[in-house]
């Protein structure tokens, strides 16, 4: 980690006088490591090479924020300030990066499940469902019997109120990574664990819609109908639009044309255009229209948003497809 050992090396300056000059070493630091190349970071379901691309002017605000971690980091070198290093860089796109920041932390804090969070999510990003396994099933055991912690948004919603917790993530990412491998069982679950953490209704849509379709994976169509009835159009969703409409179109509430319109390249718009538009891929699928399906997955891979769970989701559907 060069960020890290410069960040020690800068540790010994002593007084204000040397506040500026940590500043610059700082970003000097920092535009060595994000560059303004194409650097790897994967492969798809569909066999395709992932790159990351940090724009040093486009992103110069993110940039800034991970200098803010950093010197954090610096002062103070406990738990949080690690991890809030590695979800800075996982935020500009470097999970690569961002996964030895958290195996750091993981090797650190060997009693802790936060880090094993976040490493596992990234680990979902580029594909490598079965580490993510294993970090949230180690991160479930540890944290059996804990208290719900709340986990602070990194990119605050409109109302700028933290909603989800830490237990729910892990729940919430394993069944992700087994609905991802097309483990519908061990997917349903962690849902079924994870829907006892969901504590408000923007994480109870998000449970439920992925809820929803496990079930309808494994042929229990009349189960999933029953799970989302307790969806109605008068919850309080203050960041889950995407996951409430998808279920208000599950059960007849919608029209489904009417949840995909023309992708903006925005990145909280291409986030809800990705995510809505796998539940309708995915709906058109369980109705047996393949062509249907296949059209809307295309149209999400085309978006180009990568890193989004809908997109991998919808690369799984193509895969299986054989598209």
């Amino acid at each position: 980690m060069k960020i890290l050992i410069a960040f020690l090396m800068l540790s010994i300056c002593i007084g204000t006088s040397c506040q500026s000059e940590k500043t610059q070493m700082t970003v000097e630091e920092n535009n060595s490591v994000f560059p303004n190349d194409k650097i790897f970071q994967g492969v798809s379901l569909l066999g395709d090479s992932l790159f990351t691309q940090v724009d040093s002017i486009v992103q110069k605000e993110l940039i800034r924020k991970l200098n803010e971690a950093e010197n954090a980091y610096v002062v103070d070198p406990v738990l949080n300030n690690l991890i809030w290093i590695g979800r800075r860089e996982a935020y500009l796109g470097r999970y690569d990066l961002a996964i030895s920041t958290f195996s750091k932390a993981i090797k650190e804090y060997p009693n802790e499940f936060e880090p094993l969070r976040h490493r596992g999510h990234r680990f979902i990003t580029i594909r490598e469902f079965d580490k993510a396994i294993g970090d949230f099933v180690k991160a479930a055991e540890m944290m059996q019997g804990t208290d719900l912690k709340i986990e602070q948004d990194g990119m605050p919603n409109k109302l700028n109120i933290p909603l989800s917790n830490v237990q729910f993530n892990v729940w919430y990412h394993l069944g992700l990574a087994y609905y991802l491998k097309g483990d519908w069982e061990n997917a349903l679950e962690a849902y079924k664990n994870c829907l006892a953490v969901s504590n408000n209704d923007d994480l109870k849509v998000a449970t439920l819609d992925w809820y929803y379709m496990t079930l309808v994976k494994l042929g229990r169509k009349g189960e999933a109908l029953k799970v989302i009835s307790s969806v109605h159009p008068g919850m309080k969703i203050i960041e889950n639009d995407a996951y409430f409409k998808r279920i208000l179109m599950y059960q007849g509430n919608l029209k489904p044309e009417s949840l995909l319109g023309e992708v903006k390249n925005v990145d909280e718009e291409l986030l809800q255009y990705v995510t809505q538009g796998y539940g309708l891929g995915n709906f058109y699928l369980s109705e047996g229209d393949t062509s249907k399906a296949t059209e809307v997955f295309e149209k999400v891979i085309k978006s180009g948003y990568w890193a989004a769970f809908g997109y991998i989701a919808a690369e799984m559907e193509l895969s299986k497809l054989g598209k």
